[in-house]
């Protein structure tokens, strides 16, 4: 049995006498768990004696009040964010804050649960809460061993997917139920949250189907001699609405035709994964410059951008799976960690090389290196 700790900060005592009795005995446990979870329930009143115990007792999970005496839950939340804080906060709040709420998500907050609450809604957010911890936990796992956990991993990211559809479930029911009254621009902010977490979802489910393509193999590789200046063309392409939307210029230097021995379909995932990341970091009205050249017994690649760059103690990190790295200028940006860790990959299948530049603020350079017939020198 793990024990999570969880922290509520909230000055109504009846709300925090009611959570703590609720998860008293409350369990989670799912068949891919290697054991159950139950929970250790620590109260406070104000925010300032909340984060006397966010610093002394490092709870797991905070369930987080806005309107408290002294500091509110907002400021509360920007401490544990400043300081990169490993928690997870849910907003418990009134139906009337429930903008403030939503705000509060988009700063750092997993989720918010609305005033008032049945137990059955408290303990349906804890067990998504929990799977979460779990599957963080399966990470540095792999991370640390270096093995895959397929079956199980797999089936805890099925649960995951869970999470956001529940968020999409219980924002409907808001709308049917015209919470927020009568006017039609009130629930602008709900749709806007759905719309973020399908586009999540669409991600990770894409971005798992390429992992599994790459850890397990597929059936048959397709290497035959391909031109990989038509890869890049047909990346820019799909790309480009991407980067109109966010006023990015485009442009592929180099050779004409430059051909290597590749599958055709994991090349393609290549260039994807490294210009769409391009466009994602980078800055309104940026560039980015694909190039692509032959160097002697080797292919070189390079995606350059003008974006937020990548601080030099992060970069040893972003190829490692299901690694995002958190930072002022990139909070709101989605992804599901996975897309460099999946080129590393497929480029070490081919024996090949990537390494990465970057400055904060200036921009980041990722090269890659292809053997033609043999290693790259």
């Amino acid at each position: 049995m793990s024990t999570l700790k969880i922290l509520v900060i909230d000055d109504e005592p009846g709300i925090r006498s009611g959570i703590s009795r609720i998860l008293r005995n409350f369990r989670v446990d799912y068949p891919f768990m290697e054991e159950a979870f139950d929970f250790e329930v620590q109260e406070a009143s104000t925010g300032e004696a909340g984060i006397e115990l966010i610093e002394t007792d490092k709870p797991d999970i905070l369930l987080l009040d806005n309107k408290l005496p002294g500091i509110q839950g907002v400021e509360v939340l920007e401490y544990i964010r400043k300081k990169q804080m490993n928690i997870i906060v849910v907003m418990i709040t009134s139906y009337a804050s429930l903008e403030l709420a939503v705000k509060a998500t988009s700063d750092g907050a997993y989720d918010f649960i609305p005033k008032p609450f049945t137990p059955q809604e408290l303990k349906s957010s804890i067990e998504n809460i929990t799977k979460r911890v779990f599957l963080k936990k399966m990470t540095n796992k792999l991370q640390e061993t270096g093995k895959q956990i397929r079956f199980q991993f797999l089936s805890v990211l099925s649960h995951e997917l869970k999470a956001p559809l529940n968020s999409i479930e219980g924002y409907l029911q808001m709308i049917r139920e015209r919470q927020a009254g009568p006017q039609l621009e009130s629930y602008d902010y709900m749709v806007d949250r759905m719309l973020e977490r399908i586009k999540g979802m669409r991600t990770l489910i894409l971005d798992l189907l390429d992992l599994t393509k790459v850890t397990s193999g597929k059936g048959t590789r397709d290497i035959r001699e391909i031109n990989l200046v038509d890869i890049a063309h047909t990346a820019i392409d799909t790309m480009r609405p991407y980067s109109i939307q966010k006023d990015i210029k485009l442009n592929l230097h180099g050779d004409d035709v430059v051909k290597i021995m590749a599958d055709n379909e994991e090349m393609e995932i290549i260039f994807n994964n490294l210009i769409s990341n391009a466009i994602k970091y980078n800055k309104e009205g940026g560039t980015v410059d694909c190039t692509i050249r032959g160097d002697g017994n080797c292919v070189e690649v390079l995606v350059e951008d003008t974006g937020i760059g990548i601080n030099p103690e992060d970069l040893t990190k972003i190829f490692v799976d299901f690694v995002r790295i958190r930072s002022e200028k990139s909070r709101n940006i989605t992804g599901s960690g996975l897309g460099l860790a999946i080129v590393k990959k497929l480029i070490d299948t081919y024996k090949g090389t990537i390494e990465v530049t970057s400055q904060p603020d200036t921009g980041s350079k990722f090269k890659v290196k292809l053997p033609i017939e043999k290693p790259c020198s």
